[in-house]
């Protein structure tokens, strides 16, 4: 099994891809061991290593997050335990993990009457600017929308990223902006 990695415009996360789908649908962040241990197996191994703060799953890669850590270090632990878990033939999460992805959309919030601008907003979310951000190891969900403003969540290495409020602002912001005049800004959601 050959891993590529590549690196993304946030210095403290790499990506890497296994060559195989990681996830058949949604993406999964952990941000922290306990969640990761209860949640995946590969993502609580992840954690064992040190200097890794954050594990990010997509449709066919892993972006990992460290912190105080030295990529020449860390990488060759995280790329055994990636290869070590492929190996196993396990599922990178239970099924009941699986079930309960992210692609809630509970805590959305947006007026009755901003449906319509919702719906468009998504809509470009989806086909425009999601599929650009897993390029860089990431994915941006939409929280949601009130007096002009869209509010998005970043994950993965978009989080934490010191290129992501450009991204807000000049690529999303002026994207929407365009096929939405309602749309004034875009900031990131914490929720």
């Amino acid at each position: 099994m050959f891993i590529q990695t590549e690196s993304t415009p946030n210095p403290a996360t790499l990506k890497f891809l296994p060559g195989k789908v990681v996830l058949e649908q949604g993406t999964a962040e952990f941000r922290d061991a306990e969640s990761a241990r209860n949640a995946s197996p590969l993502a609580g191994k992840l954690f064992e290593i040190p200097g890794v703060v954050g594990v990010f799953f997509g449709f066919d890669f892993i972006a990992v997050t460290k912190a105080d850590a030295d990529w020449q270090h860390i990488k060759p632990a995280i790329l055994g335990t990636i290869m070590e878990h492929f190996m196993s033939g396990k599922p990178i999460m239970p099924s009941t993990a699986a079930a309960a992805l992210d692609e809630d959309h509970d805590g959305e919030f947006y007026d009755k009457e901003d449906e319509e601008i919702v719906a468009t907003i998504k809509e470009l979310l989806e086909t425009r600017v999601r599929p650009a951000v897993a390029q860089d190891g990431g994915d941006i969900t939409f929280r949601g929308y009130r007096d002009g403003t869209v509010y998005l969540n970043m994950k993965g290495a978009c989080s934490g990223c010191p290129s992501s409020t450009a991204t807000l602002k000049h690529g999303i912001q002026n994207l929407l902006h365009h096929f939405i005049p309602e749309v004034v800004q875009v900031e990131q959601s914490n929720l």
